[in-house]
């Protein structure tokens, strides 16, 4: 599909199929402490555990919080022998939180 821009030249819109996709995976990011869990992983590697407790839950809902993400893409995993430490796999998670940031992270 095309519409026109302010200035009179076609624009080509994003297929509500591929925005379909955009909307479950901002809805998945839409918690509290999966913006938590994200902020901090855009600064490093976090177990489970570490993660957990910056977001002062119990192991078992941070384990549910990043299957979550991890479903939509958003995360990966990597085993360093016992422990597993997540990651951001997508890159725009850095943009994304930055707005975010930018527009509530005064106090």
């Amino acid at each position: 599909m095309t519409t026109k821009t302010q200035a009179g030249k076609p624009s080509k819109l994003t297929p509500l199929t591929r925005l379909e996709l955009a909307a479950e995976c901002l809805k998945t990011l839409a918690h509290p402490h999966r913006l938590r869990i994200v902020q901090m992983l855009l600064r490093g590697r976090y177990t489970v555990g570490e993660l957990a407790q910056a977001c002062e839950i119990p192991s078992h809902m941070a384990s549910e919080h990043l299957r979550l993400m991890q479903r939509c893409g958003l995360l990966t995993s990597e085993k360093d022998g016992r422990k597993a430490y997540y990651q951001v796999a997508e890159p725009h998670l850095a943009d994304i939180m930055a707005c975010i940031e930018a527009r509530f992270g005064k106090s």
